[in-house]
């Protein structure tokens, strides 16, 4: 890779002040100044969690009510700040500490942990949430406060990477990701198709005939055919009476699917560590789980939801994409990620030997 094409912390950055800056522009969409941000945004994503989840939400939820427009507005500001200070070369640290903060915060009391402590949550749908993963990649893209004086002369701080670990964050998404795709109330092509057209009544027309095409083709992978079905409606005789007549017999009987969406948790695994690999093998990694993620964002996510008036961010398909890129820059330090996950593979090896 040239050196005009790296990677570097400081274009992360100013996506990610990008992103924040959209965040706070949502926040001042009109329904936003009402109550319908508590009862259909925040309220919703409380529900069917664990007390010491849904009990901050409840509150936070509260205090909002009690003046929306005035709530709404310091939201919206606290966003736009954060966008504009880590634009802001000079107070790009301070932003990106702040948006860590802030992230988590709103990962908790506004996603709710996006459902993961319920045990219904998907990266179809967006888990882990955004916010976490707006709190991870500010993390990875933070660096160090080094003196200009000692700066090398032919690396500035633009040039730096984002740190390795990133690598680790990207891999336990998608394994998380993968594991929750085939708990109960979600591995089934049932399960997923009503999750799909939930959203599909509320979109677009050109957007809900997506979610409905997808619906149609998921149902090819949970319906099998009985030796019978090919008959069904065919001439037959009534066996009472010895009489030709119409024997109807029943339809094609549904199964659960639960083989397809094992594939694709076992290709979101392949997608995850296939990035340790440096070279054309993370690059191929990274890509498809892009294509992935954007997949999950229009038919899981909607775009985020943008008709709805209450879209509170892209949602989670942007900032993964956001994430891969970052992963594609962390090649300076790759020999401890290697080392880290040898010494996992080898530690029962040994065991075995003793």
């Amino acid at each position: 890779m040239s050196r005009a094409h790296q990677v570097t912390r400081r274009g992360i950055q100013l996506a990610l002040g990008g992103l924040w800056l959209l965040d706070g522009l949502l926040q001042l969409q009109p329904r936003m100044f009402t109550t319908d941000f508590a009862n259909s945004v925040i309220l919703p994503a409380a529900q069917g969690q664990p007390s010491f989840i849904s009990g901050p939400m409840h509150f936070f939820a509260s205090i909002f009510l009690l003046n929306p427009m005035l709530s709404n507005l310091g939201i919206a500001v606290i966003q736009i700040g954060l966008g504009i200070l880590i634009l802001w070369r000079h107070t790009a640290r301070i932003g990106l500490i702040l948006s860590v903060i802030w992230g988590l915060f709103v990962w908790y009391v506004g996603e709710g942990l996006s459902g993961l402590a319920s045990g219904h949550a998907m990266m179809l749908t967006g888990s882990p949430g955004a916010a976490l993963i707006y709190a991870l990649i500010a993390l990875g893209v933070l660096g160090t406060q080094i003196p200009k004086e000692k700066i090398p002369d032919d690396t500035s701080m633009s040039d730096r990477r984002p740190s390795y670990w990133l690598i680790i964050v990207w891999i336990l998404i998608w394994v998380v990701g993968a594991i929750y795709q085939v708990m109960p109330g979600q591995n089934t092509i049932a399960d997923v198709s009503s999750m799909i057209s939930l959203n599909a009544s509320s979109a677009p027309t050109w957007l809900a005939s997506v979610d409905t095409a997808t619906i149609n083709y998921l149902s090819n992978f949970g319906t099998t055919n009985s030796p019978s079905d090919s008959m069904a409606g065919m001439p037959g005789t009534d066996m009472t009476t010895f009489q030709p007549t119409t024997v109807y017999r029943p339809a094609s009987r549904a199964l659960s699917g639960f083989w397809i969406l094992f594939m694709i948790s076992l290709l979101q695994i392949l997608l995850a560590f296939a990035v340790i690999i440096p070279g054309w093998v993370r690059l191929l990694a990274v890509i498809l789980g892009s294509l992935l993620s954007l997949g999950f964002w229009i038919v899981g996510q909607s775009l985020g939801g943008y008709y709805t008036g209450t879209a509170t961010d892209p949602n989670t398909g942007p900032l993964l994409i956001l994430l891969g890129i970052a992963v594609l820059g962390c090649t300076q330090k790759d020999s401890k990620i290697k080392a880290f996950f040898a010494r996992i593979s080898a530690r029962p090896i040994r065991e075995m030997r003793t």
